[in-house]
Formats: structure tokens, sequence, C-alpha cells
């Protein structure tokens, strides 16, 4: 953590007794039962533990795509699913930044537009997104491939793309499920530095799920999610 202890800065997201229950086959499935987690402005956080334990609905639900099924979520003092649907997407709009395994580009557009696409939906002038696209890609190493295609692209080229595209509105906060998943080794490590990089830089608070324990273990703390009942915060 650069600039102090955790404890000594404010709480981003608070977290208490959050749930999240599924139907599947007609059989209620209880996913996260119970989460209590404070994120703290600034830090870069792990989520691991085993696979289907629910680590990426915990994301989903911080970061808004999905609605819990109880507890609270409280974004600096605000319950933010006490929002309607139209505000809750202009919060998450403004907030979140998102970076998953599988980087969701679209192939036919070039690097540059695709990092646009946030700033046009949120109907920004095209002239403005544009410069913000290109200095978002100049920041991740990509100046020379603005206008490549990014079918075109290397696996590590499209995830900074991706990477590029979800800090272009200049979030708060960055969620990122398995952002080197889909990576081989050193190029997963180049993404890590990057993000670090990028954490440090732009003041953003950072949340990876993963399974790379190389990466978990160069973030600030990890919060291990066991049967989706407790977390186990280590480092801080």
């Amino acid at each position: 953590m650069v600039g102090g202890r955790l404890e000594e800065k404010p709480v981003k997201v608070r977290i208490r007794g959050l749930t999240k229950t599924f139907k599947h086959n007609g059989i209620q499935v209880e996913v996260l039962q119970g989460v209590d987690l404070d994120i703290y402005t600034g830090e870069t956080l792990a989520v691991v533990g085993a696979s289907g334990v629910g680590k990426s609905t915990l994301l989903h639900i911080l970061g808004t795509l999905e609605r819990p099924s109880g507890g609270e979520v409280l974004w600096e003092g605000e319950e933010v699913f006490s929002l309607d649907d139209r505000r809750l997407a202009a919060f998450r709009n403004r907030k979140v930044g998102f970076v998953f395994q599988f980087h969701h580009l679209l192939p036919e557009f070039n690097a540059l537009e695709n990092v646009m696409i946030p700033g046009l939906i949120a109907r920004q002038p095209q002239s403005r997104i544009r410069e913000q696209a290109e200095a978002m890609l100049v920041s991740v190493g990509l100046k020379e491939r603005l206008t490549h295609r990014v079918s075109t692209l290397s696996g590590g080229e499209q995830q900074r793309v991706a990477v590029a595209r979800a800090l272009v509105l200049n979030p708060e906060v960055l969620l990122a499920d398995e952002p080197t998943g889909n990576l081989d080794p050193k190029i997963g490590f180049q993404l890590q530095e990057l993000l670090l990089k990028l954490n440090h830089e732009r003041g953003l608070t950072s949340v990876i799920v993963t399974h790379n324990m190389e990466l978990a273990q160069a973030l600030d703390r990890r919060a291990t999610l066991v049967d989706g009942k407790a977390v186990i915060l280590q480092g801080g």
C-alpha cells in the first residue's frame, strides 16, 4: 500500500451481511451467505478462493451488475441498491471500470474505436472521448496500435485495450475478473505490473478476482472466499 496504513484510509465500499441466492433446476442455491468486507480507498485487493465459491458473483454485485438477495453495499456510505435501474446504470458508468478474463472487444473495430465506446454510450462529445481514448492507449503502451483492428493484436495487447476501455471515463474503482487468466505467465506478469502502475498513478481502488497467486500476493490484501460464507483477510 503506497502512502499510509489501510486502517487510516477511508472506506470506499462497505459490504455487510451480503447474500445472493440463485434458482437452479427449481432449487434455491445460496452462493453468498453473509459476506462482510471493507474495501479501502486506493488499495489493491485480491479476491481468491476455489472455483464456484462466488468470487465472480461478489465482484458483479460490487460493480452493481447484479443485485444482492440481502445485505448492504455502501459506496462511501450510500446504499447503491436503493437506486432504481436507470440511476444505478448511470452510477456504474461513472464510478466503475470492468476488465474480464475474456476481453469482449469488438473485433471489427480498431483499438481506438473499442476504447471510445464507453464514452460514446455516455453521449460524450466525440472529440473529447477520442482524445481520452488515445491518451489511455498510450498509457497502456499501445501508442503504435491505435488504428489496428483488435483481431490482429496479440492476446496481451487485446487485454491492454480492455484495460484502456475500462479506465477511459476515469472511474474511481477498477474491478477485474481473472484479468491474467487467458495469458501466458510472462504476458500475465506484464499486465500485473501495468495494473499496479495504473492503480497508483490514477488513484484507483482495485479489486481483482484471480487464481494467479503471484498476482494476488503483489496486491495490498487478499480476501479468501470460503463457500460464500467467510472472508479471511491477509496483508494490509
